[in-house]
């Protein structure tokens, strides 16, 4: 190999592989909304009662999975989630329904949705395909 590439691989790549890790996570985390902890799990049929939410970064490695605090409140547990998953960093929620009050909760924190119906890593894949 030539000094050339080297330079390349000593200097550039660095560089390449750190810029592509900053604009996944510029992207921020993704939230699914599933009935079980892991990422095989189905995803919930309506996200602001949804047992967990498993919380992706920006690249699609799982980085947990949350117990959802507000699946059994009596009342607005949709606009309650939202500021909850805002905090963990969330830009992006799939579940298989929204109410209409956490659509809006979401739009006013600049929150993207979708709904999808099988397991959360399908989801996830589609929740990607769609931020490119």
């Amino acid at each position: 190999m030539n000094g050339t590439g080297r330079l390349f691989i000593l200097i550039l790549l660095p560089l390449f592989l750190a810029t592509s890790l900053v604009s996944a996570e510029e992207k921020g985390k993704i939230a699914v909304a599933a009935e079980g902890a892991a990422a095989t799990a189905s995803v919930s049929g309506v996200a602001a009662r949804s047992p967990y939410f498993l919380v992706f970064d920006g690249a699609g490695t799982l980085l947990e999975a949350v117990d959802n605090p507000y699946k059994e409140a009596r009342r607005g547990a949709g606009p309650l989630v939202v500021p909850f998953l805002a905090q963990k960093g969330v830009t992006f929620v799939v579940a298989g329904k929204f109410g209409d009050k956490m659509i809006q909760a979401m739009k006013e924190k600049d929150i993207g949705y979708m709904e999808f119906h099988g397991s959360a890593e399908a989801a996830l894949e589609k929740a990607l395909e769609a931020r490119k």
